[in-house]
């Protein structure tokens, strides 16, 4: 029984500590693009809005929940965007000092550009 219980708690631990692990992104980037998503209906009162950034690794897509207001006025593209990715969770911060919590919906690897063909 005594085996059995310590088996069992080393195996929570190891994935507490995988979990912890997990890689967090995080820095400064520019909005490349802020466009609403679907419509609003009586339970899903707040327009939801896709953020898309790009990092120096990955290109992201960020959807908000649809129980989060959001001024698209606060977010615009073209200004400077602080980001902190999660696993699927994003925070994002305007230049003018605006959060919003989204989940990543789309990434994409960041290739380097590839040499002209002859």
């Amino acid at each position: 029984m005594i085996r059995y219980l310590s088996s069992v708690l080393l195996a929570v631990l190891l994935f507490a500590l995988i979990a912890m692990a997990a890689k967090k992104d995080t820095g400064s980037t520019t909005l490349k693009n802020l466009e609403p998503v679907a419509t609003t209906s009586k339970q899903n009162k707040n327009q939801q809005y896709d953020f898309s950034f790009e990092t120096s690794a990955k290109r992201y897509v960020c959807r908000t929940s649809p129980k989060t207001s959001v001024k698209a006025t606060d977010f615009v593209v073209g200004s400077e965007l602080k980001y902190e990715i999660n696993g699927n969770k994003g925070d994002l911060k305007s230049s003018s000092g605006k959060q919003v919590k989204c989940t990543v919906v789309r990434v994409e690897e960041v290739s380097a550009p590839s040499a002209p063909q002859k």
